[in-house]
């Protein structure tokens, strides 16, 4: 019979392969803009967003704060890797006001994880304090990521179309929260659970958006950008790997 430990790991590899694909589904997006050696009218946010949130669940996974979590900081040190990767992207191609704002948060958030690693290991002194402080702080900014979703669902009921919600990342995002869930369940970790619950729930409201409006989506009305620009939204709310994914 399987152990726990060894079904948890099995449910935290799947996990860090799923929440893989999810960090890599912008590359088509810094594909068109290297083309188009411009980063036009998109936004630097939801990578910027997605930086700070795998920072944050690095830091909750590492042995001083909450010991066994090597599938958490895996897959959230992969996506801070490729997230700063496509704002290199995003930066180098932008014009100079931009790239100031980008530089200055991104500067802002290492002060801001440096804070909270401070506070961790200098006021707190057992493994489930600095885990219920870090995991508190991670778990606010993986609820405030799900806004960015909530606003291409909107958009699918607005004009019944689901060209801004591509299935493949909405299912994607379904399957890592629940991956990631089942994890969280079989050693209890309260803070990954809270963050991939919310996935999971998002995930199956974006399914039950696209089955209800498939069917009324316009099949030669084609929008590539903004499809595009859709997909980094999407792509921000499955990103906490949490491993959260991500939250995890």
């Amino acid at each position: 019979m399987v152990s726990a430990t060894v079904a948890r790991n099995i449910a935290g590899i799947f996990g860090n392969v799923i929440s893989l694909f999810l960090f890599l589904s912008p590359i088509p997006t810094f594909m068109k803009i290297y083309k188009m050696k411009k980063v036009e009218e998109y936004k630097a946010d939801p990578y910027l967003a997605t930086v700070l949130n795998c920072a944050l669940w690095v830091f909750y996974g590492l042995p001083i704060v909450h010991p066994d979590s090597l599938l958490v900081i895996t897959i959230n040190a992969t996506g801070l890797a490729i997230e700063l990767f496509y704002l290199a992207i995003f930066f180098y191609f932008s014009p100079t006001p931009r790239k100031m704002k980008v530089g200055l948060w991104l500067i802002g958030e290492m002060v801001f994880v440096g804070i909270v690693a401070t506070c961790t290991l200098l006021l707190f002194h057992t493994h489930n304090q600095r885990s219920s402080f870090v995991g508190i702080i991670c778990v606010i900014f993986v609820s405030l990521m799900y806004i960015a979703p909530l606003t291409i669902m909107s958009k699918v009921i607005k004009t019944k179309s689901v060209k801004y919600m591509p299935f493949s990342l909405s299912l994607a995002n379904f399957l890592n929260g629940v991956i990631w869930v089942i994890y969280a369940l079989i050693k209890f970790d309260l803070f990954i659970l809270i963050g991939n619950g919310l996935g999971t729930v998002s995930g199956i409201v974006q399914l039950i958006i696209y089955a209800c409006y498939y069917k009324t989506t316009p099949k030669d009305d084609e929008e590539e950008e903004n499809v595009s620009k859709a997909n980094s939204q999407l792509q921000l709310s499955g990103n906490h790997g949490q491993a959260k994914r991500v939250s995890a």
